[in-house]
């Protein structure tokens, strides 16, 4: 990376796309689900991207993962459309081939995705979101996009707006556990005003649709919010990521935080754990109560959950239903010393800082190796 740019981060990808091999996919694959197992996933979404460069391979690999992996991880695949599909020369033929991984492999695909904000017009992206939430009605998918990845001005709920409109005109089912529509990056909302996000929430709530947002926060804040080349204040940086805390208490939103790259040109750094990322909360949306803390662990567990995967009845009331098995749970143990060494050279004991409640956990993540997930 040289600029470290949006634009040069797809650039990037494109390149490393014609390199894929059925080894490397794998390797690469197997080393993020063991990661995340050991920090405590016990289930995910997986965005496996399908174009004219990379075109079944990585979803081949991403199906073989999902098996292998049966045994630890809960694994959705979400069969992703990361480039055009209504826009620039590929754009018809991928997808064609989305259509075909779709029809091909369909069984093991819970999701469609795609990514409105990169077709070169406006109306390309709107024939984007049309074709998508289509085509996952028809498949009986959960639908997942990427939307609205900037922070301009002008009619900031054009894009959600329209959205709403498709999802109303096409029926989109809203009985409990119906298929939910995620809505990820979506930072342009972070420039709405109060009055807007009141009457988006309203109709969202009065259509009864099952919509979610999901913020990315160590993406989205490498990403958005660079200052201008030419701006009197070079030092100032907007906060590029959707308050997702403030998002569900004052408008009632539903919501959670996720981690969408990990190490690749769009975020250079950092790893996918929950843990670390609600932490980074903290200090993201300033949330440093213990009920702000609550609710960032919830933002990476339940909450999460209920975005990825929809059940007719709450996760409470599930998690207490008699009948119903248990819901995966992380073990965090306390050490109960430090073992160190004096200037003397003899081994000195120092009592351990424990956690005793979620705060704690939040505020102060416990290592890999104080984690156990229960299943």
């Amino acid at each position: 990376m040289k600029s470290g740019s949006f634009q040069e981060a797809l650039a990037n990808t494109s390149e490393a796309k014609k390199r894929y091999t059925a080894d490397d996919l794998y390797l690469r694959g197997s080393q993020l689900l063991a990661t995340s197992y050991k920090q405590g996933v016990g289930s995910l979404r997986a965005f496996v991207e399908v174009d004219h460069v990379t075109k079944f391979q990585p979803l081949k690999s991403a199906i073989q993962l999902k098996k292998d992996f049966a045994h630890l991880l809960e694994v959705q695949i979400c069969v992703f459309a990361q480039d055009p599909i209504f826009s620039t020369a590929h754009g018809e033929e991928n997808r064609s081939l989305l259509l075909a991984g779709l029809k091909e492999f369909g069984e093991h695909i819970d999701v469609v995705g795609t990514t409105p904000y990169v077709e070169n017009n406006f109306e390309a992206s709107r024939r984007n979101i049309e074709w998508a939430v289509r085509t996952a009605l028809r498949l009986k998918k959960c639908l997942d996009f990427h939307i609205e990845y900037n922070l301009n001005g002008g009619d900031v709920m054009e894009t959600f707006s329209y959205l709403l409109d498709i999802l109303i005109t096409e029926s989109w089912p809203t009985e409990p556990g119906a298929p939910t529509i995620v809505l990820g990056h979506a930072t342009r909302l972070s420039q709405a005003s109060h009055a807007q996000l009141s009457s988006f929430s309203k109709r969202i709530k009065e259509e009864l649709l099952p919509v979610h947002f999901v913020a990315l926060p160590t993406s989205d804040l490498f990403m958005m919010g660079r200052p201008e080349p030419d701006s009197k204040i070079p030092l100032n940086r907007v906060c590029g990521t959707m308050n997702i805390p403030r998002m569900i208490r004052e408008y009632g939103f539903e919501g959670c935080l996720s981690v969408n790259n990990v190490g690749n040109s769009f975020t250079p750094y950092g790893t996918g754990d929950p843990l670390a990322l609600a932490s980074l909360g903290v200090g993201v949306f300033h949330a440093g109560t213990e009920d702000d803390a609550r609710l960032l662990y919830e933002m990476v567990s339940t909450r999460a959950m209920e975005a990825i995967m929809p059940l007719k009845h709450s996760r409470e009331k599930f998690a207490l239903a008699r009948e119903s098995p248990l819901l995966n749970m992380l073990l965090i143990k306390n050490e109960e010393v430090f073992e160190i060494r004096a200037a003397t050279g003899k081994p000195v004991k120092v009592p351990a800082r424990l956690r005793l409640s979620v705060k704690d956990v939040i505020w102060d993540t416990p290592d890999l190796g104080s984690r156990t997930l229960i299943h």
